[in-house]
């Protein structure tokens, strides 16, 4: 069976339909999970809808009736939407918003799977973001660009959208008081990774001849600096970043959002980058990426063949 088969959709929705039964059980039947999920919206209103729109759906899907799941899917982005919404104007139901946004992406995964039979991870990496290969110039020229994509990807994932997620997390009721030595350790880290993540970016553009943006990409292999050690350093980098982070701000759910972006890193961008790489130096790669983890250094420096 293919990992993409469409049961394996068909498997989730069913898990789903049965977490969304025992959830609403639970809503009636203890008080501090209604509070806590729904706030003050009146349970039996909610439900009216959201039982057959969501359980019942999800149900008809896992049994075999394609159609629901443009049912569901619809609907379970609209109530995320509609929660968040609501959690942010009142400071209630945020776990309520939490557990919706992992539904979220788990039906749109799932839904994705059922109808295409794949994600197309494809399109993370189209329009301006598709894989090209960087114009040939000077060291000084590609070291300028990378540092400028450091400057505006650093702010946006690693200070801007943290930012919005911590002040919500404070809003909706979900933030938890941390230890001082926490914040200390992702100063720390965020240090060290940011080093990393520099270190990472010069070797790109002064030994590969391009940027870190896939729409200039490195024109020839890079095998020098911490890409000796490990495959992936600016990957690495970049998510010990989003967890130093979420350490500094004392918010678990920036540790989640830098934990899943690892997530579709791995699976969604990272194949695509490394079937590039396959393609336009063959076995060069393949030799590296033998030798050479993903995601954990090796202690001896590779050497090229």
């Amino acid at each position: 069976m293919s990992p993409y088969s469409p049961s394996l959709a068909r498997g989730y929705f069913a898990v789903q339909a049965a977490a969304a039964g025992a959830w609403w059980l639970l809503v009636f039947a203890v008080e501090a999970v209604r509070t806590a999920t729904l706030g003050s919206l009146d349970p039996v209103l909610v439900g009216a809808l959201d039982v057959p729109l969501f359980a019942i759906a999800s149900l008809l899907v896992a049994v075999g009736a394609r159609w629901a799941v443009w049912v569901v899917w619809p609907w379970t982005l609209l109530v995320t939407v509609a929660l968040a919404g609501y959690a942010t104007v009142t400071g209630l139901a945020g776990w309520g918003v939490v557990a919706m946004v992992a539904a979220s992406a788990g039906t749109s995964a799932a839904a994705l799977l059922l109808v295409w039979g794949r994600i197309p991870t494809e399109l993370m990496l189209s329009g301006p973001l598709r894989i090209r290969e960087a114009r040939a110039a000077s060291a000084a020229r590609h070291a300028t660009a990378t540092g400028a994509q450091i400057v505006i990807f650093w702010g946006l994932f690693l200070v801007a959208i943290p930012l919005v997620i911590s002040v919500l997390e404070q809003r909706w009721g979900l933030a938890i008081s941390v230890p001082a030595w926490i914040r200390i350790a992702g100063g720390a880290l965020l240090a060290a990774a940011s080093a990393l993540g520099i270190w990472s970016a010069l070797a790109m553009s002064t030994r590969g001849e391009g940027t870190p943006l896939p729409s200039a990409t490195a024109r020839r292999l890079v095998v020098a600096g911490p890409y000796r050690f490990v495959r992936n350093p600016m990957a690495l980098a970049g998510i010990s970043q989003g967890v130093a982070v979420g350490l500094l701000l004392g918010s678990w759910l920036v540790v989640a959002y830098a934990l899943a972006g690892s997530l579709v890193w791995n699976w969604g961008v990272r194949p695509h980058e490394e079937a590039d790489l396959e393609e336009r130096f063959g076995a060069e790669f393949r030799d590296y990426r033998a030798e050479v983890r993903c995601w954990v250094p090796r202690l001896r420096a590779y050497a090229r063949r």
